[in-house]
């Protein structure tokens, strides 16, 4: 059984950073020989792709967030993170680690709070 677990979550100022952080644990699961994802959920809202990085490396981004975040893996810690910058209180959402899409694996989600 895969578990992910993200981390990094909170609460910060518009125009702030946060770096999330998933791991996988509970099996042996390479993050590097699978398509990772972001997605995020704000309330009353459906929940929404924020970034993808496939086992070759391509990444993907929601128009929203080009520019301000950066997804990548780290091989050696079997983690996919996610970097936020210049935050916006749109941005507010419950964050949730993935893997191999809708179908796939899910985390337990972390909150992300931008104040305004």
């Amino acid at each position: 059984q895969v578990q992910l677990v993200e981390s990094g979550g909170g609460l910060v100022q518009t125009g702030g950073s946060l770096r999330l952080s998933c791991a996988a644990s509970g099996s042996i699961f390479s993050i590097r020989a699978n398509t990772m994802g972001w997605y995020r959920q704000a309330p009353g809202k459906q929940r929404e792709l924020v970034a993808t990085i496939t086992r070759g490396g391509s990444t993907n981004y929601a128009d929203s967030v080009k520019g301000r975040f950066t997804i990548s893996r780290d091989n050696a810690k079997n983690t996919v993170n996610l970097q936020m910058n210049s935050l916006k209180p749109e941005d507010t959402a419950v964050y949730y680690c993935n893997a191999n899409g809708w179908r796939g694996y899910w985390g337990q989600g972390t909150q992300v709070t931008v104040s305004s």
